[in-house]
């Protein structure tokens, strides 16, 4: 639950650096995909951690970041 815990705290400190609140967040998630998301499913799935690999991008998106995979090797 620490890594959930790190991934909701990570995307709310991403989101205030954009002037954006959760709330603010799934109004444009809402707004992106079509689907119906509220501050309350948000919360939720962002505590679980089930979002897809697509609402990841799609929250990058929204948030102007990019994921990044590095060659640890």
């Amino acid at each position: 639950m620490v890594m959930d815990a790190k991934v909701r705290e990570l995307v709310k400190f991403l989101a205030a650096r954009r002037g954006l609140t959760l709330k603010d967040l799934a109004a444009k998630l809402t707004e992106k995909t079509g689907k119906n998301y509220t501050i309350e499913t948000l919360s939720q799935r962002l505590r679980r951690g089930t979002f897809t690999y697509n609402e990841v991008l799609v929250i990058c998106e929204i948030l102007h970041y990019k994921i990044d995979f590095v060659d640890e090797m």
